[in-house]
């Protein structure tokens, strides 16, 4: 896969990805003052989960995703979902409601760290494959220091969670992955990338684009003390297209 043993890499800057970032940056403002969706971690992080208004082609306000872009992504959807807009402030993470005091601990000292699809189900929050993707990709669209709650991975974690996942779900067929649980799988490779992969932070820059293996294990940093980014945040756009056959989920790269 293009993003290499490490899980991640880092494009550009990109011709036009800068542009299509400042084409995004006014929905982005809309949808942070638009009060349609709450503030988590003490009013300092906004999920913005299919928040922009982007096309079908991942075209925002007639600006189109760069040809360089697409040409550098492993796999080519034929629908662009509406990307993620993950706003972080300064303070990021304090404790709010929606969390316990484990889960609030885990997101100070392991930036709530996490591997998208596997999704909480049921009222013991069971973790289950219910999002296939093929990769994930971020988008800076402001600027902000590096320490303004960067991204983080766990570098060549995707390799430890593709072992253990394997394991578990390979017996099945696949139409069944969506109802199995692997929340101790997970819990139980989550702690082996910990001890065996080093902690890479990723911070980036409008023009640039981070292209992660939809396996790696992520999250997100604290904001650091005095760091600072444009008035509305640290802002990144995240497109995580999903497989047509979640069968590829578990695919060599």
């Amino acid at each position: 896969m293009v993003t290499g043993p490490r899980g991640w890499v880092r494009l550009g800057p990109l011709p036009g990805l800068r542009a299509w970032a400042e084409a995004a940056l006014p929905a982005a403002r809309c949808h942070i003052t638009s009060g349609t969706e709450a503030w988590r971690c003490g009013g300092t992080w906004l999920a913005g989960v299919d928040a922009l208004p982007n096309g079908a082609g991942g075209d925002i306000a007639d600006v189109a995703l760069p040809p360089a872009l697409l040409a550098s992504l492993p796999w080519q959807p034929e629908t662009w979902h509406p990307a993620q807009l993950s706003t972080l402030r300064p303070g990021y993470p304090q404790p709010w409601g929606g969390e316990s005091d484990a889960a609030f601990r885990f997101r100070q000292t392991r930036d709530a760290a996490h591997v998208d699809g596997l999704l909480p189900v049921g009222p013991d929050r069971r973790r289950m494959l219910r999002e296939a993707h093929a990769f994930i990709l971020g988008l800076p669209l402001t600027e902000a220091d590096a320490g303004a709650a960067p991204l983080v991975v766990w570098e060549g974690s995707q390799e430890i969670i593709r072992r253990a996942f394997t394991a578990a779900l390979a017996p099945h067929p696949p139409e069944s992955w969506g109802d199995i649980d692997l929340t101790d799988v997970y819990h139980t490779a989550r702690r082996e990338c910990f001890a065996a992969c080093p902690r890479v932070l990723l911070p980036a820059r409008p023009g640039e684009a981070l292209l992660l293996h939809r396996m790696i294990l992520h999250g997100m940093a604290p904001w650091a003390e005095g760091a600072k980014a444009e008035p509305e945040g640290r802002i990144i756009a995240y497109f995580r297209p999903e497989f047509d056959r979640v069968a590829d989920w578990l695919a060599a790269d």
